[in-house]
């Protein structure tokens, strides 16, 4: 069986609070993209990936094995929660839709494993649905740096910092750009190339604009899809 493992892009990113034990709480409105990583599984297989893959990792939960070929599309660091998709895809394959063990695998996993829009709230485990024709098929540029940023570091910087407000849709802007500032040249050159104005992709390192700009150099033009 073959199975897309669908991107997913932050369009807003509100940081609401800090729970006791350190974990973030956020308000985000959340998509996913027709970028897509593409697992293909063999039910009679073994798997050959690393324990510490989400593939693995969500194999082990829902105690199955099977063979899993792995071809990656969605760049690995930045912020389009490429591994969540994974395991989200491992989890349609098996069959579950529990959402609990979607997030004790990741708190982007189970967002990815609903997939279409919708607010994503809490530490990322509680989620609204939100209007999916309004928006299906709606086009946008990436621009991803050749690079990763740590989304650890960038929680850490944005306490560091006192917990700013960006004045952009994303909270964790500012944050970003001070654990890797070379992310501003990469901004800066999607908001030349298209007159837009760039916002980062949850922690980074991927820059996004509304639109269709194939103009854009090393860009990626990629719309609104549902698993």
């Amino acid at each position: 069986m073959r199975l897309r493992a669908l991107a997913k892009l932050t369009l807003t990113l509100r940081v609401t609070g800090v729970r006791d034990d350190g974990f973030h709480l956020l308000d985000s409105e959340m998509v996913t993209l027709d970028l897509a990583d593409e697992l293909t599984f063999t039910a009679d297989g073994t798997n050959e990936l690393p324990p510490d893959n989400l593939v693995s990792k969500a194999l082990s939960a829902v105690g199955r094995d099977a063979h899993v070929s792995l071809v990656k599309r969605i760049p690995i660091g930045g912020g389009l929660g490429g591994g969540s998709a994974d395991a989200a895809a491992v989890l349609r394959w098996a069959g579950c839709t529990d959402l609990a063990l979607a997030a004790a695998l990741g708190s982007d996993v189970p967002f990815c494993l609903v997939g279409g829009r919708a607010r994503v709230t809490g530490v990322g485990e509680v989620l609204t649905p939100l209007d999916y024709e309004e928006v299906r098929g709606r086009a946008f540029t990436l621009l991803t740096p050749p690079f990763g940023v740590s989304t650890p570091d960038v929680y850490r910087a944005w306490d560091d910092l006192g917990g700013p407000t960006a004045d952009g849709p994303n909270d964790l802007e500012p944050a970003a750009l001070v654990v890797e500032p070379r992310l501003q040249e990469w901004r800066d050159r999607l908001g030349e190339a298209t007159g837009e104005q760039p916002v980062l992709a949850g922690s980074g390192s991927t820059w996004f604009v509304p639109g269709a700009h194939e103009e854009v150099e090393g860009g990626v033009v990629t719309r609104i899809d549902r698993p």
